[in-house]
């Protein structure tokens, strides 16, 4: 998994750092929460969605990684989610896979859960290091290898 790191990193270089967001105009507390969900839909594009496109990218041909990175019904959402599968390639013993959800709470926290996974907490969207997402998703990833 070490090419997935290395993958991660030449990412990291090639994305260009986004500026600090700023209020849209409104005024109080609405201004708040709607700076509070830019800054959250950012967060899982910047860490999530880079990491796991990375991570697709080294695994290509052994392992399958599928990205809803925008469902729906939340698109205007406070609290955005991102959902992601991680599977064998079909035609293996095991190709079903995961179905995983990044979520975002009100306090800024994120965590990654699954049916039967108790969710794991990977960090704060005020904190824009990418590295306990990634170490999640390798392990995730070594866990459909080995088809657990």
């Amino acid at each position: 998994m070490g090419k997935f790191k290395d993958a991660l990193e030449r990412g990291k270089k090639a994305h260009p750092k986004r500026n600090e967001l700023t209020r849209d105009g409104q005024d109080g507390e609405n201004a708040s929460m709607a700076e509070f969900g830019t800054r959250a839909r950012a967060w899982i594009n910047d860490v999530v969605v880079a990491s796991l496109d990375a991570a697709k990218a080294e695994v290509a041909g052994e392992v399958i990684i599928d990205i809803d990175t925008a469902p729906r019904r939340e698109v205007k959402a406070l609290t955005p989610s991102v959902r992601f599968q991680i599977s064998r390639m079909p035609g293996s013993e095991k190709s079903a896979g995961r179905v995983f959800t990044v979520n975002v709470q009100l306090s800024g926290e994120v965590s990654v859960s699954s049916p039967g996974m108790v969710a794991e907490d990977i960090g704060n969207i005020g904190d824009r290091s990418d590295q306990r997402f990634r170490n999640l998703v390798v392990r995730l990833i070594e866990d459909v290898a080995k088809g657990i």
